[in-house]
């Protein structure tokens, strides 16, 4: 794989930990969750300017994967980035996914989270799942347009898993 800065994007639920993690075992790339970034124990958030300085000393290095939303910095880290990959997944499929994680996971840490925050769902990450597609989709799409890199969108699970297969033989 040519690209050296991939940032991964899409609705909770989509797949995207699971991707950076497989693209970080066939590429060897550091890998960089922003959930991890921006929360700390107790699910409290890092201060916007905290974080935003974080992301960019990460953002600055030679090679990474970086997978998470933080819509309002997706443009800025775009400037960076070499390849966006989109995983645009209806609700449909992301939220069921996301239901099956807190089920398997309630009251664990996952790997891709700070620890001291447990796996939950609540009335806030539920909204904002269910109406990801009208309130978060229009303003990526735009800032994907946009981005002065490659970019590639996968609209269903199975294009994924296409391509990962066909990255992978190579």
């Amino acid at each position: 794989m040519r690209h050296k800065k991939i940032l991964i994007i899409g609705c909770a639920g989509a797949g995207k930990s699971t991707l950076s993690r497989k693209l970080h075992q066939l590429t060897g790339l550091p890998l960089i969750h922003l959930d991890r970034l921006y929360w700390q124990p107790g699910w409290t958030p890092t201060e916007r300017p905290v974080f935003r300085e974080m992301m960019l000393a990460e953002l600055q290095k030679d090679a990474w994967i970086m997978d998470g939303n933080f819509d309002s910095t997706l443009s800025m880290r775009a400037q960076y980035a070499d390849l966006i990959l989109w995983l645009d997944f209806p609700r449909h499929i992301c939220f069921p996914r996301v239901v099956k994680r807190v089920v398997t996971n309630f009251g664990k840490t996952r790997p891709d989270m700070t620890p001291g925050c447990p796996e939950k769902l609540d009335i806030e990450f539920a909204k904002w799942i269910w109406r990801f597609e009208q309130d978060a989709r229009p303003p990526i799409a735009e800032a994907v347009r946009q981005a002065p890199c490659d970019s590639i969108v996968f609209h269903h699970p199975q294009a994924l898993a296409s391509w990962l297969e066909r990255i992978s033989s190579n």
